[in-house]
């Protein structure tokens, strides 16, 4: 604890640079300097004040699964770490080289919807409603900070184990522009909470967070189905006491994951990466080696969804190697019955939009 406020206290003059520069590109949205676009079909924003960690995915996810059987839905994003540029249709055979892990995660799991990749967001909102004119609503995925877009409707998500009112500006903490930003969203979900948060501690942390009237502020849970095969989706498996995992992730935050593990197995051993890693050959072989070298007699390799997108890249490797690799799907849910308030907001924004 001591290194890391001396750490910051050491980064803070960076930190002030650096937030001396987003207020700036703020102020010059604000007074009209530079332009921020609108569209004629409702658009909303899923993101964050912090870099990664805050479950964008999940929650991308949850507004598919509640729009898609209605109106027709898009999901845009930059395509972090991607080797392709430009505005791109994401594919089925797409892989996370060429459109990044969540574009491709949305695509394969939601073949009915539109997912699309690009830098510029405002480039690449009219090309997907020319390539396709039916679509009427586009989820912008990790576009709070780029404001050359005007979302309809903001949604910011906050962890609750890393508030962004207890954050700092980077590089001193993990924040991408100063606390305040938080005043244009208009809905701040506090995610990956304990599923048995108590009001009290929801209400100190709404203290916290000190909403504006207009604003609204919702709790959600990850909710962990069973783990499925990552070469056969069909085939899936029972966590118990018995089995002993091989954690493998790429991933910002894993505490949640592993509090939620440490319930269900055995033991865990952990092979972790800097979030959004390509996995290479010499990754997939010092996997199989912790594997082989693990005793247990029932031990597998559990990942992510997101995970399992780059690893799919070396799935034949894989498959050779004989190595047991299964995927942990998540969902996201609503603490206290508060989803029926989110999706209301949600539905109202849609119903009400006006270009």
């Amino acid at each position: 604890m001591f290194r890391n406020v001396v750490l910051r206290i050491l980064l803070s003059p960076f930190a002030l640079i650096y937030g001396i520069i987003i207020s700036l590109i703020n102020f010059s949205y604000d007074t009209g300097l530079l332009k921020s676009s609108r569209f004629s079909i409702p658009v909303i924003g899923v993101g964050n004040l912090s870099i990664g960690g805050a479950g964008k995915t999940p929650h991308i996810e949850y507004l598919i699964d509640l729009l898609k059987d209605y109106i027709n839905v898009a999901t845009l994003s930059r395509g972090y770490k991607r080797e392709t540029s430009g505005f791109r249709l994401v594919q089925y055979h797409d892989t996370a080289l060429t459109v990044g892990d969540e574009p491709l995660q949305y695509r394969r799991k939601f073949r009915d919807i539109v997912v699309a990749v690009a830098e510029s967001r405002a480039y690449a909102i009219p090309q997907i409603i020319q390539n396709y004119p039916e679509t009427q609503t586009i989820l912008l995925d990790d576009a709070f900070q780029h404001r050359s877009v005007q979302p309809g409707l903001n949604i910011m998500l906050t962890a609750y184990d890393m508030l962004f009112t207890d954050d700092y500006l980077l590089p001193a903490g993990r924040l991408r522009e100063w606390r305040s930003g938080y005043k244009r969203a208009a809905i701040i979900i506090v995610s990956k909470c304990p599923p048995d948060l108590d009001e009290n501690t929801k209400n100190a942390i709404k203290l916290k967070i000190n909403p504006t009237k207009n604003q609204h502020v919702y709790f959600s849970c990850y909710q962990y189905d069973h783990p499925y095969n990552f070469f056969n989706r069909e085939q899936k498996i029972l966590l118990d006491e018995s089995l002993s995992i091989i954690l493998l992730s790429a991933i910002a935050n894993t505490e949640y994951l592993l509090t939620y593990l440490e319930q269900h197995v055995q033991s865990i051993n952990e092979i972790e990466y800097e979030d959004h890693h390509v996995f290479d050959r010499h990754d997939i072989e010092k996997i199989s080696k912790i594997f082989s070298n693990l005793e247990s007699n029932r031990k597998l390799i559990l990942t992510t969804e997101k995970d399992a997108m780059r690893l799919d890249l070396h799935k034949d490797l894989l498959e050779k190697m004989n190595i047991p690799v299964y995927v942990l799907p998540i969902k996201v849910k609503f603490l206290a019955e508060e989803g029926f308030a989110f999706e209301k907001d949600i539905k109202e924004f849609l119903l009400n939009f006006m270009a």
